[in-house]
């Protein structure tokens, strides 16, 4: 016993110290992409063709756009431009408020805006989420897990996952919603109480993902499901997603990034 006291002081404290501090991210960590129009002559020809995802899109105007809700943050996406336009950065920070502003020219999505001030005094200090994982390959719901562990320790924000929809203050949805999940994903939102939040994690839930155009799955959140926050990743780790919790909850005013 004492040899394991000694052990477990002699490793300290392993809790991230974000958001004063600077998070953990393991040395191969893929982020928020970035794409130099200045470097491909053919903005959204070849690159679109060869990609394992619909990263790159073309806007009204025939720009090359970043859909980072699509990226599946492979090496595939970043070596289908034959001119390197498009790279990976270590920038964790990739959540918006709305599925438009996932789209851009830069790979900046608009910082998340908080909740008003009603739904903050509301779930501020305590939010209680479910999880509905509805055609996943379980590789959200591992970093979901994640963020319960004793690094990232969600809970010490006041943010934990509940059993019920009914002790819940919103939903986390996960996967390209399989046809036969949709049901119970509604009607597990339908028992949520009001006022209740969306959370669309990982790029399944937002367009479908790797399986997007299936017959099988919705490609991601129906339309009828109003969505609060959109978190990319294939999967998100864990640190993208607390820090669009973090936002969403206003707990990151005094210490953006």
């Amino acid at each position: 016993m004492l040899d394991l006291l000694r052990t477990r002081l002699a490793q300290g404290m392993g809790t991230s110290p974000f958001p004063d501090g600077p998070a953990p991210l393991p040395e191969r960590f893929r982020g928020r992409p970035v794409f130099a129009a200045d470097r491909c002559p053919d903005a959204c020809g070849e690159c679109r063709t060869r990609a394992p995802s619909e990263v790159i899109v073309a806007g009204s105007d025939g720009a090359a756009r970043l859909d980072l809700g699509a990226c599946l943050f492979t090496p595939e996406e970043a070596a289908a431009c034959p001119h390197g336009a498009l790279e990976f950065t270590t920038d964790y920070a990739l959540a918006a408020r709305s599925r438009a502003e996932l789209v851009t020219t830069s790979g900046q999505p608009t910082p998340v805006r908080p909740l008003n001030a009603a739904m903050r005094r509301l779930f501020g200090r305590s939010l209680r989420l479910r999880s509905v994982s509805a055609g996943s390959c379980s590789g959200c719901e591992a970093e979901l897990v994640a963020l319960g562990n004793a690094v990232f320790d969600m809970a010490r924000f006041g943010i934990q996952f509940v059993a019920s929809p009914r002790h819940a203050d919103g939903i986390v949805l996960t996967g390209a919603v399989s046809r036969n999940m949709e049901e119970a994903l509604l009607k597990t939102y339908e028992a949520t109480p009001a006022p209740k939040l969306v959370i669309a994690v990982g790029a399944c839930a937002i367009n479908g993902g790797p399986f997007r155009g299936s017959p099988e799955v919705l490609n991601g959140a129906p339309a009828s499901l109003p969505v609060d926050l959109w978190i990319p990743g294939c999967p998100p780790h864990p640190q993208t997603t607390l820090h669009a919790l973090l936002g969403l909850l206003g707990r990151l005013e005094r210490n953006q990034r």
